[in-house]
């Protein structure tokens, strides 16, 4: 630690399961203990510099959607407050308050569940090409960035090293089947449409995002990771919305 940036943790006493490109997870046997840190990870690489507080930024969106979206789908959170934490947590107080999250522990789904309302990133690149995103045809002459008729359902492969790689939905439904694919796209359909609402009336515009499932003990759903973080999504300031000319500023 340096300063107000956590770029790494090492909590002595607690197995630590994975460091990620940002957050490093601790296996608390009944739990997970979800630290978001400051570093900064572009193009599936992680930079030498990281942001101070970034990750109790992160924390603290995620916790907030979470709440926001419970009606629509539970989630894995515990509590992100760290006088609830177990009493062998507290002690690193000064390095995690603000920036983990206690979660249930689940089966991640092995595909990445996005939602795009405008056209930009790989699918503006695979539009291009063909006029569809994953398999989902699109009418010509759009521009980046342009907002589609209606929000889009576009899987991605999970991928433990390179990048992710776009699949049908079709292609989705054959690596879990199609009864729970089609559950996963009408979750991530209706966040994504509540979240667009809510931002939208704050003056920002939610591009895209991307969520993940998984399934508890008892193969319920449940929503997991992060959700609509800087990290996750692509925001746009909604005064400055030009199609053919934006910019991330996420």
């Amino acid at each position: 630690m340096s300063g107000n940036i956590v770029l790494k943790t090492e909590l002595s006493g607690l197995k630590l399961l994975r460091r990620g490109k940002v957050r490093d997870i601790y296996d608390l046997d009944n739990a997970l203990l979800i630290i978001s840190t400051d570093r900064v990870s572009a193009f599936d690489v992680v930079l030498p510099n990281g942001i101070p507080e970034k990750g109790k930024v992160l924390t603290a969106m995620s916790v907030y959607w979470f709440k926001i979206m419970t009606d629509i789908i539970p989630n894995h959170l515990i509590t992100s407050e760290i006088n609830n934490f177990p009493e062998n947590i507290k002690q690193y107080r000064a390095i995690i308050e603000g920036r983990s999250m206690l979660v249930k522990k689940a089966k991640p789904l092995p595909v990445e569940c996005i939602v795009r309302g405008y056209l930009s990133g790989s699918g503006w690149k695979e539009y291009m090409e063909n006029c569809s995103v994953c398999g989902i045809p699109l009418p010509a002459g759009l521009l980046e960035g342009s907002e589609l008729s209606e929000p889009i359902f576009t899987p991605s492969t999970k991928a433990e090293t390179g990048h992710d790689e776009n699949i049908t939905f079709e292609e989705m439904g054959k690596l879990i089947g199609a009864q729970l694919a089609e559950k996963v796209r009408v979750k991530s359909l209706a966040i994504y449409n509540r979240a667009k609402e809510l931002a939208r009336k704050k003056g920002v515009i939610i591009a895209d995002t991307k969520f993940e499932f998984g399934l508890d003990e008892n193969n319920g759903l449940l929503l997991i990771d992060e959700i609509l973080t800087p990290d996750s999504s692509r925001f746009w300031p909604a005064a400055d919305y030009r199609p053919g000319q934006m910019k991330d500023v996420s």
